[in-house]
């Protein structure tokens, strides 16, 4: 059974930076994509950023591409999301989620296992 668990989380000014992490338990993390969803309220679940099982491609949403950064670790079985120069749009709860297989893909009906979110709020 797979287990992830987000951390993280918080409020921040616009401008500012925070580091999500998620931990995954199980041994099927070193050969799945993950990736990191957020959910506004009101508002339908959208793609962030993915990342490959090897790490060798991410494939980021264009309105966070140059201020988001995902990374992972397989040895430690965690997956980051850096966020740099925040913006009160960015408000929301984040999600990581593992993929099926071993890529990604902004569909979350790609993935099977989601963690319980970490709510993130900037304020302007």
């Amino acid at each position: 059974q797979v287990q992830l668990v987000e951390s993280g989380g918080g409020l921040v000014q616009a401008g500012g930076s925070l580091r999500l992490s998620c931990t995954a338990s199980g041994r099927t993390f070193g050969t799945s994509g993950m990736a990191w969803f957020r959910q506004a309220p009101g508002k339908e679940r959208e793609f962030i950023a993915g990342i490959t099982w090897s790490g060798g491609s991410t494939n980021d949403r264009d309105s966070v591409k140059s201020r988001f950064t995902i990374s992972r670790d397989n040895v430690e079985n965690t997956v980051s999301l850096q966020m740099n120069n925040l913006k009160p749009e960015d408000t929301a709860v984040y999600y990581c989620a593992q993929s099926r297989g071993r890529d990604v893909a902004r569909d979350p009906h790609e993935y099977n296992y989601w963690g319980q979110g970490t709510q993130v709020t900037v304020s302007s």
